[in-house]
């Protein structure tokens, strides 16, 4: 049988934070909306933007949630047209992709992510060939909601037992649970061990090299 691990994009591939930040600044800016500190900020990274606006900009209407929306858009392609935008690779991200590989997963993405944001981000990496199935938020509800990973299931002919989704959110970990799938969590990203626990990580990986034996341990396997 297939064995799947689907991986959220920010926040567990690769380090987006600061770039995220600084198109949500000047989206907010340029419709008047305060800003609010960096590190509150990054705990709607994961969202599909839609959602992350609602949560920054509570009571807002949907016409002005729309507007944030399709600035943000902007602000980031431009900062991508100037080279500003920074998306590194947590450190050990690489090798783990290789591992997994070599021991026979699957690999799929999860994220909050457009399309062309996401081709952008793994081509940049040189890993566009690593994964059998890329699900965004331009054809899914946002996660927590369970589209992503049902989708990347489908894609790659695996069942929920022999898969797990990777991520740093509560909401890699609801969506998750509501797919039915094993659910890790990452230490190195945007919401602590605590929420993540909390909102159904089975384990909480503190390195990307202590990743495929939790992952090999969820779904009945043995190294």
């Amino acid at each position: 049988m297939t064995k799947l691990a689907i991986f959220d994009c920010d926040g567990t591939l690769v380090d987006s934070g600061a770039t995220i930040f600084a198109a949500l600044r000047l989206a907010l800016e340029a419709h008047g909306r305060p800003v609010p500190p960096a590190r509150e900020a990054r705990r709607v990274v994961g969202l599909s933007l839609f959602e992350a606006f609602e949560m920054i900009v509570p009571g807002a209407s949907v016409d002005e949630v729309d507007a944030l929306s399709a600035t943000y858009r902007r602000a980031f392609q431009d900062m991508r047209a100037r080279g500003e935008v920074e998306e590194p690779l947590f450190e050990g991200i690489a090798e783990l992709i290789e591992a997994m590989v070599a021991d026979g997963w699957a690999l799929a993405v999860a994220t909050g992510k457009s399309d062309r944001g996401l081709r952008h981000c793994l081509a940049a990496h040189g890993l566009s060939d690593r994964f059998v199935s890329l699900q965004t938020a331009d054809r899914h509800p946002s996660k927590p909601h369970p589209a992503m990973a049902l989708a990347a299931m489908a894609d790659a002919g695996a069942a929920p037992a022999q898969t797990v989704m990777i991520g740093d959110t509560g909401w890699d970990m609801g969506c998750a649970r509501g797919a039915g799938i094993g659910a890790i969590g990452v230490g190195w990203g945007y919401h602590d061990e605590a929420e993540l626990l909390a909102s159904g990580a089975q384990f909480v990986a503190a390195a990307p090299a202590d990743v495929l034996a939790m992952a090999t341990e969820l779904i009945g396997g043995t190294r």
